[in-house]
C-alpha cells in the first residue's frame, strides 16, 4: 500500500469527501444526542435491539480509532513545525 506522499492525490476530491463525512458525522452525533437525552443508558440497553447496539458501538469505536490516527498525524506535523 502506498503512503499519501508516494501517490497522486486529488486534493479537491479529498477535501470534498472530508467535508461530506463531517456533515454525516454531525448528523450521527445529533441522532445519538437525541437518544441520549430521551432515554437512560439502562433503558437503551434493556429495550434496544442488541445487534443494532453492537453495530453502533463497533462503528463508533472504529471512528474513534480512525480519528485518533488522524489526530496523532496532525500532532506530529504540528510538533515538527515548531
Amino acid at each position: 500500500m502506498q503512503s499519501g506522499s508516494e501517490k497522486h492525490i486529488d486534493v479537491a476530491r479529498l477535501q470534498a469527501d472530508v467535508a461530506a463525512a463531517g456533515v454525516e458525522l454531525l448528523s450521527a452525533h445529533c441522532a445519538a444526542d437525541r437518544i441520549r437525552l430521551q432515554y437512560s443508558p439502562k433503558d437503551i440497553v434493556n429495550f434496544g435491539e442488541p445487534n443494532t447496539l453492537k453495530k453502533a458501538i463497533a462503528s463508533s469505536r472504529a471512528l474513534c480509532r480512525f480519528f485518533g490516527v488522524l489526530e496523532a498525524q496532525m500532532t506530529n506535523i504540528e510538533d515538527s513545525g515548531r
